[in-house]
């Protein structure tokens, strides 16, 4: 994470070679704001999000010719978590645009969001002009120094003549290795100069070397232990899907037998109805997956950090277990959990390496064993049908009535763990929520971004009452694009998963969690939108129905009780074989 000025960024493209083969008296001049367009257009952007401002109006000024479309957004946040959207379902950079000051510090969130998930995001911000950097001016911040924290690296750019250069620059940091957000702050000045562009030929940077082919070696002796594992289970993260490796690793899945089990960003890497694939890990996952971690004599970690909400306590983690772990970025390999044979490379390569490696086998009796300790805590909330719409039903029954296969993007909290503990993720990059960060507001502008990247496929946003009152204001843009997602509002006038810490573990303080909102019908009436209330468990799939039958936006306000909460759950500190599966209304749990 570092800020290259322009001036380092002129000479690092000329020392990699980026130059026109065209004589430069031969091309036309360009303002800054037109060579920042061409060169986006050179990148295959198709879509960007943004807000206007003071320090970006020559930019704004040349976008109605740009050869890409920009979206309006109602607030800079989510600009940058409508790109991660995109990025998300398409596997294609996302791109934002926001002006200096508080546009650019408005973005900020977003790109933690990006960093913390490994999401490629390219940021344009502007800055006011140079003569007045350093001077306190009218909505100036050092918007470099502040991101430096939260991303993969960022850019001050000083001359027009380097804005193509560090744009191609930026697309290949933010795409090669561990994928991350990247930042470019453009003066206004720059904007207003003019430059000859020149498409850059070749990209690189000095001391930027990740490393996608593992070493064979590691790689023969991950097979070596895999060969000879009695009791082996597979943890796929974020990083099977980012490498684009889903295919690949179905292979090596088929091939070794091994079970699988997922952190909260690898769902989607292997469909969930194959007989191999477990379910969830962590702090909200199943009961017979964490078992398994106690009991595995090996953990193969394809892709995922060992983040807390999916290890619990560190010292009661997979206590019996050898640990492999694949990670494109060495960083977080013995990080957080100690690694016995690290392998680092691109999931994709070091999978092609690995599939020949290992024997085909079959692991029926540890299968039999982990199938032994499913619980029926999920069976019993579903089969007693009570007098509220039921969370876990609303989520099946949008996974039956799309077929598993829709993008599904919620917010954080309980419905976040809901969707993923009962949704059924089939395809890969259907599946987009905030892992690390935890960003409430991230749902709805992320479906947006979602369907304007994969128009093709039906999109669903699951947000709860507390993160769409952050975000709801982009009801209006998702009205002004005319896009046809689906909005499913898990209501219970709590901030849920706050209020159900406070119930479990602050002997029910509840303390600044109960909130209140507009009829969300009739908000969705003022947006001239169809909005659907839901009060009973009947109600149910027919508001699905109509929802999916309705053309354009459409909101359903699936009203719950107040106080439902989200089973399993490992208590704060706890080690996952402590989750705590007991819900008071149902007494037929083991």
């Amino acid at each position: 994470m570092a800020t290259t000025t322009l001036t380092d960024a002129g000479r690092t493209a000329s020392a990699n070679g980026r130059g026109s083969h065209v004589a430069a008296t031969e091309r036309p001049l360009l303002s800054g704001s037109e060579i920042t367009c061409r060169a986006l257009e050179a990148e295959g952007v198709t879509t960007v999000f943004g807000y206007p401002g003071g320090a970006v109006i020559p930019l704004y000024d040349a976008l109605p010719q740009a050869g890409f479309k920009h979206v309006l957004v109602r607030f800079e946040q989510w600009a940058a978590l409508a790109a991660e959207g995109y990025a998300r379902a398409t596997g294609k950079p996302g791109v934002c645009m926001a002006t200096s000051g508080p546009g650019a510090t408005n973005l900020v969130t977003g790109l933690a969001n990006a960093m913390l998930d490994s999401v490629p995001i390219v940021a344009i911000t502007g800055q006011v002009v140079e003569s007045m950097i350093g001077r306190d001016a009218f909505q100036e911040v050092d918007i470099t120094g502040i991101t430096l924290p939260v991303t993969k690296h960022n850019y001050l750019v000083q001359k027009a003549e380097d804005l193509a250069p560090t744009i191609k620059e930026a697309f290949y940091l933010a795409t090669s290795g561990r994928p991350g957000p990247v930042l470019i702050d453009i003066p206004k000045s720059v904007f207003m100069q003019q430059a000859r562009y020149a498409q850059p030929a070749n990209v690189g940077r000095r001391g930027y070397q990740p490393t996608s082919i593992p070493n064979m070696r590691q790689v023969r002796l991950a097979a070596d232990a895999i060969n000879r594992a009695k009791k082996p289970l597979i943890m796929a993260g974020h990083g099977i899907l980012l490498s684009g490796a889903s295919e690949m690793f179905g292979h090596f899945v088929e091939k070794s037998g091994i079970p699988v089990i997922f952190t909260l960003l690898g769902l989607g890497s292997f469909p969930e109805s194959h007989p191999l694939a477990l379910g969830m890990m962590g702090m909200h996952g199943h009961k017979h997956v964490n078992d398994a971690l106690d009991e595995a004599d090996l953990l193969i970690n394809i892709g995922a950090r060992f983040d807390d909400r999916a290890t619990g306590r560190v010292s009661g983690f997979a206590p019996n277990a050898k640990v492999i772990h694949v990670d494109v970025d060495p960083a977080e390999v013995g990080k957080n959990i100690r690694t016995d044979v690290p392998v680092v490379g691109d999931a994709l390569e070091v999978l092609r390496l690995l599939i020949p490696e290992i024997d085909e086998r079959e692991h029926d009796d540890w299968r039999a064993w982990i199938d032994s300790r499913q619980n029926t805590t999920l069976a019993s909330a579903l089969e007693a049908r009570p007098e509220w719409p039921e969370p876990y039903a609303i989520i099946k029954e949008i996974g039956e009535a799309t077929r598993h296969e829709a993008i599904v993007a919620t917010d954080v909290g309980q419905h976040q763990m809901w969707t993923a503990q009962h949704y059924g993720f089939e395809h890969p990059d259907r599946w987009i929520t905030s892992g690390g960060l935890g960003t409430m507001g991230f749902g709805l502008p992320a479906a947006i971004g979602a369907k304007l990247g994969r128009p093709d496929l039906e999109v669903w946003a699951v947000i709860g009452d507390g993160g769409f009152q952050m975000s709801l204001n982009e009801l209006a843009t998702a009205v002004q694009e005319g896009l046809d997602i689906k909005i499913a509002v898990i209501d219970n006038g709590y901030l849920g998963m706050v209020r159900q810490w406070q119930d479990l573990f602050n002997q029910k303080n509840y303390s600044e969690v109960r909130i209140t909102g507009p009829r969300l019908d009739k908000l969705a009436e003022a947006y001239g939108i169809t909005g659907i209330t839901v009060r009973s468990d009947a109600e149910i799939r027919p508001a699905i129905e109509r929802a999916r039958a309705t053309p354009g936006p459409v909101l359903i306000d699936f009203v719950i009780e107040p106080e439902a909460n989200v089973w399993p759950i490992v208590p704060p500190g706890a080690a996952n074989s402590e989750m705590l599966l007991r819900d008071t209304r149902f007494q037929d749990m083991d």
